[in-house]
């Protein structure tokens, strides 16, 4: 979740592209199921690796040349033997402001043939007072035939709420508090080609949610949908996916789609009973033909099909697994039972080293209020970016961003790697 600040590593990733601990470079990343997964059982790594032309640079490239120092030698000897990296770093979102971050990850194989191991985590502390710690796991077994990927967290989260449907407006603050602990548990079998499909355990607690007076004086939408002080959501998953991306985290070509479909249960210890759908498909395109410039879609769908699940379980804005929808708009911005969502991106080359690129992008999301509601106005974003690459062999990039949505809605967004 949130971006997570925790996604990006600046100052970690630097130091590994310097030569130190260089054999994770490619994992010193928080990565979700998507980006664990390239869709080639019989691969050597998680990451599919380039081979770079001798005219591409990386910022490494640049701060050895700055710095007078003798190139690292690339090196590729993950083995059984654990791989452990701890680095600090500063992180910057909407919904956090800056971030001191405190990154560190363990990188190993099975067995001689098998895909990279993880795990990756993070401590971090915002100026905007919240505690936030992910950790993410992608276990392989000896011959890829099976990958277990688990994804716990821990927020102590101050997080303002503006009401229910993309109808909502920005003046609708409503300030709340929550901690929340996560547990998701997948186990997923390669059934053919780029096709994989398992079975998980997911498990969401929210604790000490409070809500201050909402700035504009009125009733709530937290208390007009039920007021809790605590709420659990827990239950299985059934989830299927295909991934034909060339790479996973910075693709040319091929598409990625996932469906998760989740079943909570007050049997289980869920607060009620209520099933969800999660729909993510990615596309990848050339273009022109045959140039290093990338027209990207992306459609991520998650609706509740029946129920209802407490109301910080609603789909909401930037609350999809990697905290990537709805860039021109902060974390929590839209909320309800359904939420609809389309993206663009056109990425493209500024140096013809590489060093530096550019993106335009172009989303829109559509969202319901209460569970059974009509969906509701349809809010778009737009925005130019930059791209600085951080490591050429993975085709890495420093990703800074800058939305504009509307109602004056508009914002910084620094990450690393690609949005999707």
């Amino acid at each position: 979740m949130t971006a997570l600040l925790l996604k990006a590593s600046i100052i970690g990733l630097l130091l590994t592209g310097l030569g130190f601990n260089s054999a994770i470079a490619q994992t010193d990343r928080s990565v979700s199921l998507p980006q664990l997964l390239t869709g080639k059982k019989k691969v050597t790594d998680t990451l599919k690796r380039d081979t770079v032309s001798s005219d591409q640079k990386d910022l490494p490239d640049v701060f050895r040349s700055l710095f007078h120092l003798k190139p690292s030698k690339e090196n590729d000897s993950i083995t059984g033997k654990p791989i452990i990296s701890v680095v600090p770093a500063l992180g910057y979102t909407l919904v956090s402001k800056l971030a001191i971050v405190l990154s560190g990850n363990i990188a190993f194989r099975t067995g001689p043939k098998s895909r990279v191991s993880t795990v990756v985590g993070s401590v971090s502390y915002t100026q905007n007072k919240q505690v936030i710690v992910p950790i993410q796991t992608a276990f392989w077994t000896k011959k890829n035939d099976y990958v277990f990927v688990g994804d716990y967290r821990f927020y102590q989260y101050p997080q303002s709420t503006f009401g229910l449907g993309s109808n909502s407006n920005i003046k609708d603050e409503e300030p709340m508090d929550f901690s929340f602990a996560r547990f998701y548990e997948t186990a997923l079998r390669h059934i053919s080609g780029n096709w994989y499909a398992g079975l998980g355990y997911a498990i969401d607690a929210h604790w000490n949610i409070t809500q201050e007076t909402p700035l504009d004086g009125q009733p709530s939408a937290y208390l007009r949908y039920g007021k809790s002080s605590r709420s659990v959501a827990s239950g299985l998953t059934f989830n299927i996916l295909h991934d034909s991306r060339d790479n996973s985290i910075n693709p040319n070509t091929g598409w990625y789609g996932s469906l998760q479909y989740r079943n909570s249960n007050k049997w289980l210890g869920s607060t009620s009973n209520w099933r969800s759908l999660i729909v993510d498909l990615r596309k990848y395109v050339n273009f022109p033909y045959g140039s290093k410039n990338v027209l990207a879609f992306w459609s991520y769908n998650w609706v509740v099909l029946n129920g209802r699940p407490s109301y910080l379980n609603l789909p909401s804005s930037s609350w999809d697994a990697n905290s990537a929808t709805g860039r021109g708009y902060i974390q929590g911005r839209f909320r309800g039972a359904q939420m609809f969502y389309l993206e663009s991106e056109y990425r493209f080359n500024l140096t013809r080293n590489g060093l530096i690129g550019g993106v335009l992008f172009a989303n829109a999301q559509t969202l319901s209020a209460e569970p059974g509601t009509r969906l509701q106005r349809i809010q778009p974003a737009i925005g130019p970016g930059l791209r600085l690459k951080l490591n050429k062999t993975s085709r890495t990039n420093i990703a800074i961003d800058y939305g504009f949505g509307r109602q004056g809605s508009h914002g910084l967004f620094i990450d690393v790697g690609e949005v999707f």
